[in-house]
């Protein structure tokens, strides 16, 4: 039986209808075993947001301004399980949703495609790894002049990132262990350090600062770009959240279990591409399946990952709170050995040599993270809004387009680097990455409203939140956007 979709939609193909799949039981080891999106996307979190503009919004302003964290995490989990909404009950990821609207695949693909592209195409992550691995090596921190070294080194460090995407699953699989490992190395470290150097007072603050909301009291000193890329980077940012999607149907979640893919072995690994997913019907036996399914959702989403991104950036604010005066700016190719800096100099070499290479690790492995990401992504949204402009049954070019996606993001990285220094790039990519959850916020209401049945549509509240989640991004690119020379100086003229 065929389901059409009610309202506003474009393409044409009626969806399949089967019956939703049975989680398992819901136990602390089912629990261990499927949840997965909310870590993955923690160390995503770590590696920019976490160790580079975290530090640098709280040295510059005071742990007051750490609530920004607070509800960006709150906002941008509540945006991720109505994402999730949408590819439980169809087996599709979100981006494939967003083309059954008007005016279809011919537009949302490229512009979706383009806007990750915006947002992660600037490979800042490679450079400011390179940065703490020059300082490694000179035994002081990076200065200008040191420029033509840093670049290099970047070059090496971003094609070596692209060349895991190419060397296929068992490189990667190497990969995830290592990111697994530096993750669990760097909270413990930064734990350490914090124990034993920060004072009680300065957690006090640290802990207010989340909680209460205060913004520096001088217009002049606010810097909006910073700020709208601290609260965008405080989670994984803008479509990378809406990449969950794509992991959740690729496992199976839901839905995601009845669809039908075609199979490609693609950078040494195999991937799935589905031009459609499947509905159920919204019987009593589904729905409370619905409902074990969900309860996995809200663990992950709801507890797992905002507890995560808050404890991961709280950990270096404490450490910027305690060593810097608040109103110290961190920016350049020094602003990745901000660590180094604040506890090298005061307790020898090993910490110096230890907070580098942790930095290096970070920022390196969330490079390769990035790369691995983007070619599978934005593969899967031009694969699929190609397919849908195609008739039923022909299949679309999937080998070319990868390898075009990535030569394409291997291309724009290359240019990025030379135009910036690394601090400068990232913050770059997270007010794109800003720009995309004002999108996707409102996106993902109109897809849940005009397209899944009333027993699985949000409640109000919950749309509301999502298009608050909107507002709130919103509403500080239009403070970025006031600030004509803020972003003369970000362009570098």
């Amino acid at each position: 039986m065929a389901h059409t979709p009610p309202g506003r939609y474009v393409v044409k193909p009626e969806w399949a209808q089967a019956e939703l799949p049975l989680p398992p039981p819901y136990t602390l080891r089912n629990v261990i075993r499927v949840i997965g999106p909310g870590a993955i996307f923690l160390g995503l979190s770590l590696g920019s947001g976490d160790w580079m503009l975290g530090p640098a919004a709280t040295a510059r302003w005071g742990p007051g301004i750490l609530w920004i964290c607070t509800v960006s995490v709150l906002l941008q989990a509540l945006l991720n399980t109505e994402m999730a909404r949408y590819t439980l009950a169809t087996g599709e990821p979100i981006f494939a949703g967003f083309m059954r609207l008007r005016p279809g695949p011919r537009l949302w693909g490229p512009v979706y495609a383009l806007l990750h592209l915006g947002q992660v195409g600037w490979p800042g992550w490679a450079l400011a790894a390179a940065s703490a691995l020059t300082a490694a090596f000179l035994g002081r921190v990076p200065r200008l002049d040191d420029r033509p070294v840093i670049i290099w080194l970047g070059y090496a460090i971003f094609f070596g990132a692209v060349a895991l995407v190419v060397l296929g699953a068992r490189a990667r699989k190497t990969v995830e262990w290592a990111e697994w490992i530096v993750m669990a190395w760097t909270l413990l470290f930064l734990a350490v350090l914090a124990y034993v150097f920060v004072p009680a007072s300065v957690w006090r603050a640290v802990g207010s600062g989340f909680v209460i909301p205060a913004l520096p009291p001088d217009r002049d000193v606010r810097n909006w770009v910073l700020l709208a890329a601290f609260a965008a980077y405080s989670g994984a940012g803008g479509t990378i959240n809406a990449a969950l999607t794509q992991w959740l149907r690729d496992k199976g979640f839901g839905m995601g279990g009845t669809v039908q893919s075609q199979s490609v072995m693609l950078g040494g690994e195999r991937i799935a591409f589905a031009r459609d997913g499947k509905t159920f019907p919204p019987t009593e036996a589904n729905l409370d399946k619905w409902r074990q399914w969900w309860r996995y959702l809200r663990t992950d989403f709801w507890f797992l990952w905002p507890l995560g991104c808050l404890v991961s950036m709280a950990l270096p604010a404490v450490l910027a709170a305690h060593f810097a005066g608040t109103g110290e700016i961190w920016s350049g190719f020094a602003s990745p050995t901000w660590l180094a800096q604040a506890v090298g100099w005061r307790s020898g070499l090993v910490l110096w040599t230890l907070a580098l290479l942790t930095g290096f690790a970070v920022l390196g492995l969330t490079q390769v993270g990035i790369a691995v990401g983007f070619a599978r992504i934005v593969t899967d949204i031009l694969w699929t809004a190609w397919a849908r402009t195609r008739p039923v049954g022909r299949s679309a070019p999937s080998r070319g387009l990868y390898y075009m996606v990535l030569v394409g993001y291997v291309a724009v990285g290359c240019v990025a680097m030379t135009a910036g220094d690394p601090f400068r790039l990232i913050v770059i990519g997270a007010n794109v990455a800003a720009l995309n959850f004002v999108a996707l916020s409102i996106h993902t209401v109109w897809l849940n409203r005009a397209l899944l049945p009333a027993e699985l549509r949000p409640s109000l509240w919950r749309e509301i939140g999502v298009l608050a989640c909107g507002a709130f991004f919103a509403a500080l690119l239009v403070q970025v956007l006031k600030d004509p020379a803020r972003l003369r100086a970000l362009w570098g003229s």
